[in-house]
């Protein structure tokens, strides 16, 4: 499958943020109600995240970050 390409590069990426919150890929997943893989592909640009709202507002709070500060794109 074609890595999905990031529209905005100086952003900071999913695991850029996940790392800066001390969280493992499998800590995110488990409050965010995924798996692990799901993370992972999310961070490797190999799926595109659909997360309902509650699940981004654990993102964002899980990341210390808002809405706004979430990258468009999660793939580094």
């Amino acid at each position: 499958m074609p890595r999905l390409q990031s529209d905005q590069p100086n952003q900071s990426t999913l695991k850029d943020l996940r790392k800066r919150a001390g969280l493992s890929q499998e800590a995110l997943a488990r409050i965010l109600d995924v798996s692990g893989k799901t993370v992972s592909n999310w961070e490797r640009g190999m799926s595109v995240a659909s997360l309902t709202v509650p699940q981004m507002k654990a993102l964002c709070d899980a990341l210390g970050v808002t809405l706004n500060e979430l990258p468009n794109d999660f793939s580094s």
